[in-house]
Protein backbone atom coordinates (compact mmCIF):
# COMPACT_ATOMS: atom_id res chain seq x y z
CA UNK A 1 0.00 0.00 0.00
CA UNK A 2 1.22 3.48 -0.80
CA UNK A 3 1.19 5.13 2.63
CA UNK A 4 2.02 8.51 1.12
CA UNK A 5 -1.18 8.43 -0.94
CA UNK A 6 -3.30 7.50 2.06
CA UNK A 7 -1.84 10.24 4.29
CA UNK A 8 -2.21 12.92 1.61
CA UNK A 9 -5.31 15.08 1.56
CA UNK A 10 -7.63 15.34 -1.42
CA UNK A 11 -9.31 18.63 -2.30
CA UNK A 12 -13.03 18.43 -3.06
CA UNK A 13 -13.37 21.03 -5.81
CA UNK A 14 -17.03 20.54 -6.74
CA UNK A 15 -18.38 23.20 -4.39
CA UNK A 16 -19.71 26.42 -5.93
CA UNK A 17 -19.70 29.97 -4.47
CA UNK A 18 -18.76 28.73 -1.02
CA UNK A 19 -17.71 32.14 0.33
CA UNK A 20 -21.06 33.60 -0.67
CA UNK A 21 -23.51 30.80 0.12
CA UNK A 22 -21.81 28.55 2.70
CA UNK A 23 -24.32 29.35 5.48
CA UNK A 24 -27.27 28.98 3.13
CA UNK A 25 -25.94 25.59 1.97
CA UNK A 26 -25.39 24.51 5.56
CA UNK A 27 -28.86 25.60 6.74
CA UNK A 28 -30.74 23.98 3.85
CA UNK A 29 -28.81 20.69 3.98
CA UNK A 30 -28.99 20.54 7.78
CA UNK A 31 -32.79 20.94 7.67
CA UNK A 32 -33.04 18.29 4.93
CA UNK A 33 -30.83 15.88 6.90
CA UNK A 34 -32.95 16.33 10.05
CA UNK A 35 -36.14 15.77 8.02
CA UNK A 36 -34.66 12.62 6.47
CA UNK A 37 -33.71 11.19 9.86
CA UNK A 38 -37.01 12.14 11.55
CA UNK A 39 -39.36 11.03 8.74
CA UNK A 40 -37.63 7.71 8.10
CA UNK A 41 -37.14 6.97 11.80
CA UNK A 42 -40.80 7.72 12.57
CA UNK A 43 -42.06 5.04 10.19
CA UNK A 44 -39.37 2.58 11.32
CA UNK A 45 -40.45 3.18 14.94
CA UNK A 46 -44.14 2.69 14.07
CA UNK A 47 -43.39 -0.62 12.35
CA UNK A 48 -41.08 -1.71 15.18
CA UNK A 49 -43.61 -1.01 17.96
CA UNK A 50 -46.85 -2.07 16.24
CA UNK A 51 -47.22 -5.86 16.32
CA UNK A 52 -49.86 -5.72 13.56
CA UNK A 53 -47.11 -4.48 11.23
CA UNK A 54 -44.71 -7.32 12.03
CA UNK A 55 -45.22 -8.83 8.60
CA UNK A 56 -42.49 -9.43 5.98
CA UNK A 57 -43.62 -6.54 3.75
CA UNK A 58 -43.47 -3.99 6.58
CA UNK A 59 -40.24 -5.42 7.96
CA UNK A 60 -38.65 -4.90 4.53
CA UNK A 61 -40.03 -1.35 4.43
CA UNK A 62 -38.52 -0.65 7.86
CA UNK A 63 -35.18 -2.05 6.67
CA UNK A 64 -35.36 0.08 3.52
CA UNK A 65 -36.07 3.29 5.46
CA UNK A 66 -33.36 2.48 8.01
CA UNK A 67 -31.04 2.03 5.05
CA UNK A 68 -32.05 5.52 3.83
CA UNK A 69 -30.79 6.97 7.11
CA UNK A 70 -27.49 5.11 6.67
CA UNK A 71 -27.29 6.25 3.02
CA UNK A 72 -27.65 9.89 4.04
CA UNK A 73 -25.27 9.57 6.97
CA UNK A 74 -22.47 8.39 4.67
CA UNK A 75 -22.41 11.86 3.10
CA UNK A 76 -24.35 14.54 5.02
CA UNK A 77 -22.14 14.97 8.13
CA UNK A 78 -19.03 15.51 5.98
CA UNK A 79 -20.95 17.90 3.70
CA UNK A 80 -22.11 19.97 6.66
CA UNK A 81 -18.55 20.15 8.00
CA UNK A 82 -17.24 21.19 4.58
CA UNK A 83 -19.80 23.99 4.26
CA UNK A 84 -18.38 25.60 7.40
CA UNK A 85 -14.72 24.89 6.62
CA UNK A 86 -12.30 27.18 4.82
CA UNK A 87 -10.88 24.23 2.91
CA UNK A 88 -12.90 21.28 1.63
CA UNK A 89 -10.42 18.43 2.01
CA UNK A 90 -10.43 14.76 2.98
CA UNK A 91 -7.71 12.16 3.49
CA UNK A 92 -7.50 9.42 0.90
CA UNK A 93 -8.24 6.71 3.48
CA UNK A 94 -11.35 8.60 4.68
CA UNK A 95 -12.32 9.16 1.04
CA UNK A 96 -12.12 5.43 0.36
CA UNK A 97 -14.20 4.71 3.45
CA UNK A 98 -16.89 7.12 2.25
CA UNK A 99 -16.78 5.53 -1.22
CA UNK A 100 -17.17 2.08 0.34
CA UNK A 101 -20.05 2.96 2.67
CA UNK A 102 -21.92 5.10 0.12
CA UNK A 103 -21.97 2.44 -2.61
CA UNK A 104 -22.44 -0.50 -0.21
CA UNK A 105 -25.51 1.04 1.38
CA UNK A 106 -26.77 2.18 -2.03
CA UNK A 107 -26.45 -1.34 -3.43
CA UNK A 108 -28.27 -2.73 -0.39
CA UNK A 109 -31.26 -0.67 -1.52
CA UNK A 110 -31.52 -2.61 -4.78
CA UNK A 111 -31.28 -5.97 -3.01
CA UNK A 112 -33.94 -4.96 -0.47
CA UNK A 113 -36.24 -3.87 -3.30
CA UNK A 114 -35.65 -7.24 -4.99
CA UNK A 115 -36.53 -9.03 -1.74
CA UNK A 116 -39.68 -6.92 -1.44
CA UNK A 117 -40.63 -7.79 -5.03
CA UNK A 118 -40.28 -11.50 -4.24
CA UNK A 119 -42.39 -11.05 -1.11
CA UNK A 120 -45.14 -9.30 -3.12
CA UNK A 121 -45.02 -11.98 -5.81
CA UNK A 122 -45.54 -14.78 -3.30
CA UNK A 123 -48.23 -12.84 -1.43
CA UNK A 124 -50.24 -11.92 -4.53
CA UNK A 125 -49.60 -14.83 -6.88
CA UNK A 126 -49.21 -17.71 -4.44
CA UNK A 127 -51.07 -16.66 -1.26
CA UNK A 128 -51.77 -20.20 -0.02
CA UNK A 129 -48.03 -20.89 0.35
CA UNK A 130 -47.11 -17.42 1.61
CA UNK A 131 -46.76 -18.35 5.28
CA UNK A 132 -44.70 -21.43 4.42
CA UNK A 133 -42.32 -19.54 2.11
CA UNK A 134 -41.93 -16.16 3.82
CA UNK A 135 -40.94 -17.48 7.22
CA UNK A 136 -39.00 -15.51 9.82
CA UNK A 137 -35.83 -17.36 8.79
CA UNK A 138 -36.38 -16.46 5.11
CA UNK A 139 -36.92 -12.78 5.89
CA UNK A 140 -33.87 -12.69 8.17
CA UNK A 141 -31.73 -14.33 5.49
CA UNK A 142 -32.85 -11.79 2.87
CA UNK A 143 -32.05 -8.91 5.21
CA UNK A 144 -28.60 -10.22 6.13
CA UNK A 145 -27.66 -10.99 2.53
CA UNK A 146 -28.88 -7.57 1.38
CA UNK A 147 -26.22 -5.92 3.54
CA UNK A 148 -23.45 -8.53 3.39
CA UNK A 149 -23.26 -9.07 -0.39
CA UNK A 150 -22.61 -5.37 -1.23
CA UNK A 151 -20.12 -5.09 1.62
CA UNK A 152 -18.12 -8.01 0.22
CA UNK A 153 -18.15 -6.73 -3.37
CA UNK A 154 -17.41 -3.10 -2.52
CA UNK A 155 -14.96 -4.13 0.18
CA UNK A 156 -12.80 -5.96 -2.35
CA UNK A 157 -12.93 -3.04 -4.79
CA UNK A 158 -12.04 -0.56 -2.03
CA UNK A 159 -9.15 -2.75 -0.81
CA UNK A 160 -7.49 -2.76 -4.23
CA UNK A 161 -8.20 0.94 -4.72
CA UNK A 162 -6.30 1.61 -1.49
CA UNK A 163 -3.21 0.07 -3.09
CA UNK A 164 -3.33 2.40 -6.09
CA UNK A 165 -0.87 5.29 -6.35
CA UNK A 166 -2.38 8.76 -6.78
CA UNK A 167 -1.16 11.29 -9.35
CA UNK A 168 -3.87 13.87 -8.68
CA UNK A 169 -5.32 15.19 -5.43
CA UNK A 170 -8.11 17.29 -6.88
CA UNK A 171 -11.45 15.46 -6.87
CA UNK A 172 -14.10 17.08 -9.09
CA UNK A 173 -17.02 16.54 -6.77
CA UNK A 174 -18.39 17.22 -3.29
CA UNK A 175 -17.99 13.71 -1.90
CA UNK A 176 -16.07 10.54 -2.70
CA UNK A 177 -17.85 8.51 -5.35
CA UNK A 178 -16.54 7.07 -8.62
CA UNK A 179 -14.68 10.34 -9.12
CA UNK A 180 -11.83 8.87 -7.07
CA UNK A 181 -10.70 6.66 -9.97
CA UNK A 182 -9.41 9.47 -12.24
CA UNK A 183 -7.10 10.43 -9.35
CA UNK A 184 -5.15 7.19 -9.74
CA UNK A 185 -1.96 7.24 -11.82
CA UNK A 186 -2.82 4.05 -13.70
CA UNK A 187 -6.28 2.83 -14.58
CA UNK A 188 -6.34 -0.62 -13.01
CA UNK A 189 -7.92 -3.35 -15.14
CA UNK A 190 -8.56 -5.41 -12.00
CA UNK A 191 -10.46 -2.57 -10.28
CA UNK A 192 -12.45 -1.95 -13.47
CA UNK A 193 -13.41 -5.64 -13.70
CA UNK A 194 -14.33 -5.74 -10.01
CA UNK A 195 -16.44 -2.62 -10.47
CA UNK A 196 -18.29 -4.17 -13.40
CA UNK A 197 -18.86 -7.41 -11.47
CA UNK A 198 -20.23 -5.43 -8.51
CA UNK A 199 -22.45 -3.40 -10.84
CA UNK A 200 -23.90 -6.57 -12.36
CA UNK A 201 -24.40 -8.52 -9.12
CA UNK A 202 -25.67 -5.82 -6.77
CA UNK A 203 -27.41 -3.42 -9.17
CA UNK A 204 -28.33 -4.78 -12.61
CA UNK A 205 -29.45 -8.28 -11.60
CA UNK A 206 -31.61 -7.07 -8.68
CA UNK A 207 -33.20 -4.44 -10.95
CA UNK A 208 -33.93 -7.02 -13.67
CA UNK A 209 -35.32 -9.46 -11.10
CA UNK A 210 -37.55 -6.74 -9.61
CA UNK A 211 -38.83 -5.64 -13.03
CA UNK A 212 -39.44 -9.27 -14.09
CA UNK A 213 -41.31 -10.01 -10.84
CA UNK A 214 -43.59 -6.98 -11.05
CA UNK A 215 -44.24 -7.69 -14.73
CA UNK A 216 -45.48 -11.17 -13.80
CA UNK A 217 -47.64 -9.66 -11.04
CA UNK A 218 -49.06 -7.18 -13.56
CA UNK A 219 -49.84 -9.92 -16.09
CA UNK A 220 -51.55 -12.11 -13.49
CA UNK A 221 -53.49 -9.15 -12.04
CA UNK A 222 -55.05 -8.41 -15.44
CA UNK A 223 -56.36 -11.96 -15.55
CA UNK A 224 -58.12 -11.50 -12.21
CA UNK A 225 -60.91 -9.23 -11.00
CA UNK A 226 -60.87 -5.58 -9.95
CA UNK A 227 -60.38 -6.41 -6.26
CA UNK A 228 -57.24 -8.39 -7.08
CA UNK A 229 -55.88 -5.58 -9.27
CA UNK A 230 -56.58 -3.03 -6.54
CA UNK A 231 -54.70 -5.10 -3.96
CA UNK A 232 -51.76 -5.53 -6.33
CA UNK A 233 -51.66 -1.82 -7.11
CA UNK A 234 -51.83 -0.74 -3.45
CA UNK A 235 -48.84 -2.83 -2.42
CA UNK A 236 -46.73 -2.70 -5.59
CA UNK A 237 -46.95 0.93 -6.73
CA UNK A 238 -44.93 2.35 -3.79
CA UNK A 239 -42.14 -0.19 -4.40
CA UNK A 240 -42.10 0.59 -8.13
CA UNK A 241 -41.95 4.34 -7.47
CA UNK A 242 -38.97 3.87 -5.16
CA UNK A 243 -37.24 1.58 -7.67
CA UNK A 244 -37.74 4.03 -10.55
CA UNK A 245 -36.56 7.07 -8.58
CA UNK A 246 -33.54 5.36 -7.06
CA UNK A 247 -32.52 3.63 -10.31
CA UNK A 248 -32.66 6.93 -12.19
CA UNK A 249 -30.59 8.73 -9.55
CA UNK A 250 -28.08 5.86 -9.26
CA UNK A 251 -27.54 5.64 -13.02
CA UNK A 252 -27.20 9.40 -13.23
CA UNK A 253 -24.70 9.34 -10.34
CA UNK A 254 -22.55 6.74 -12.06
CA UNK A 255 -22.61 8.61 -15.38
CA UNK A 256 -21.79 12.03 -13.93
CA UNK A 257 -18.93 10.58 -11.88
CA UNK A 258 -17.42 8.46 -14.64
CA UNK A 259 -17.96 10.60 -17.75
CA UNK A 260 -16.36 13.97 -18.38
CA UNK A 261 -19.18 16.47 -18.73
CA UNK A 262 -19.45 19.89 -20.40
CA UNK A 263 -22.00 20.99 -17.80
CA UNK A 264 -21.06 24.00 -15.72
CA UNK A 265 -19.83 23.48 -12.15
CA UNK A 266 -23.03 25.05 -10.80
CA UNK A 267 -25.26 22.64 -12.73
CA UNK A 268 -23.16 19.64 -11.68
CA UNK A 269 -23.21 20.80 -8.06
CA UNK A 270 -27.00 21.18 -8.02
CA UNK A 271 -27.60 17.88 -9.83
CA UNK A 272 -25.25 16.02 -7.49
CA UNK A 273 -27.18 17.32 -4.50
CA UNK A 274 -30.31 15.77 -6.03
CA UNK A 275 -28.77 12.33 -5.51
CA UNK A 276 -28.59 13.03 -1.78
CA UNK A 277 -31.93 14.77 -1.29
CA UNK A 278 -34.72 13.24 -3.36
CA UNK A 279 -34.45 9.55 -2.62
CA UNK A 280 -34.00 9.42 1.20
CA UNK A 281 -36.46 12.28 1.66
CA UNK A 282 -39.22 10.96 -0.64
CA UNK A 283 -39.17 7.32 0.52
CA UNK A 284 -40.94 7.83 3.88
CA UNK A 285 -43.61 9.98 2.21
CA UNK A 286 -44.20 7.38 -0.51
CA UNK A 287 -44.63 4.58 2.02
CA UNK A 288 -46.34 6.71 4.64
CA UNK A 289 -49.02 7.94 2.25
CA UNK A 290 -49.41 4.95 -0.08
CA UNK A 291 -49.40 2.07 2.42
CA UNK A 292 -52.79 2.13 4.14
CA UNK A 293 -51.81 0.45 7.41
CA UNK A 294 -48.81 2.76 7.90
CA UNK A 295 -50.88 5.82 6.98
CA UNK A 296 -53.56 4.88 9.53
CA UNK A 297 -50.91 4.50 12.26
CA UNK A 298 -49.42 7.88 11.32
CA UNK A 299 -52.84 9.55 11.50
CA UNK A 300 -53.56 7.88 14.84
CA UNK A 301 -50.19 8.98 16.24
CA UNK A 302 -50.84 12.56 15.08
CA UNK A 303 -54.31 12.63 16.66
CA UNK A 304 -52.91 11.21 19.90
CA UNK A 305 -50.25 13.93 20.06
CA UNK A 306 -52.80 16.66 19.29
Amino acid sequence: MDNESNIAYITLSGYVEMNKYRYLYFTVLFIVYVLIICSNSTIVYIIWTDKDLHEPMYIFIAALLFNCVLYSTTVYPKLLIDFLSEKQIISYSACLFQFFTFYSVGATEFLLLAAMAFDRYVSICNPLRYQAIMTKATVTSFLILSWIIPFIHLGAETFWSAKAKLCSFNLKGIFCNNSIFPLQCVKSRLITIMGLVSLVYVVILPILFTIFTYTKILIISFEKGKAFRRKAAETCIPHLLVLIIFSYLAIYGIIIARVESDLSETVQFVMTLQLLVYHPWLNPFIYGLKMKKIYKRLKFSHLTIV
